[in-house]
């Protein structure tokens, strides 16, 4: 059983800065990417940044890649997303996901095999 684990969410000012973590476990647990997903409300699951465990590249959606940065920690199984300079408009749940076989679709949901159970992240104006 593969388990994906956010932490960091919570509430914030506008023009502020949140780092989530994102911590992976299982028997066998490897994955080939790893992504950061968010979703408000009566909206579809937005993607926002993956990363290939193996390499290190990266993908961001044109809404965050200038203030949002993914990394990794291989030896933690951890994935990490720093936000800075929020906005309100970035409040929503925020989720991470694992591609284990290589979708090679990091910027769809549908590309991941997990998700984890989503932390909030609140951005007051």
């Amino acid at each position: 059983q593969v388990q994906l684990v956010e932490s960091g969410g919570g509430l914030v000012q506008a023009g502020g800065s949140l780092r989530l973590s994102c911590a992976a476990s299982g028997r066998t647990f490897s994955s080939v990417a790893m992504g950061w997903f968010r979703q408000v409300p009566g909206k579809e699951r937005d993607f926002l940044a993956a990363i290939i465990v193996n390499g290190g590249n990266t993908f961001y959606a044109d809404s965050v890649k200038a203030r949002f940065t993914v990394s990794r920690d291989n030896a933690k199984d951890t994935v990490y997303l720093q936000m800075d300079i929020l906005k309100p408009e970035d409040t929503a749940v925020y989720y991470c996901a694992a591609d284990r076989f290589g979708s090679s679709r990091h910027r769809s949901v549908a590309g991941y095999d997990y998700f984890g159970q989503g932390t909030q992240v609140t951005v007051s104006s």
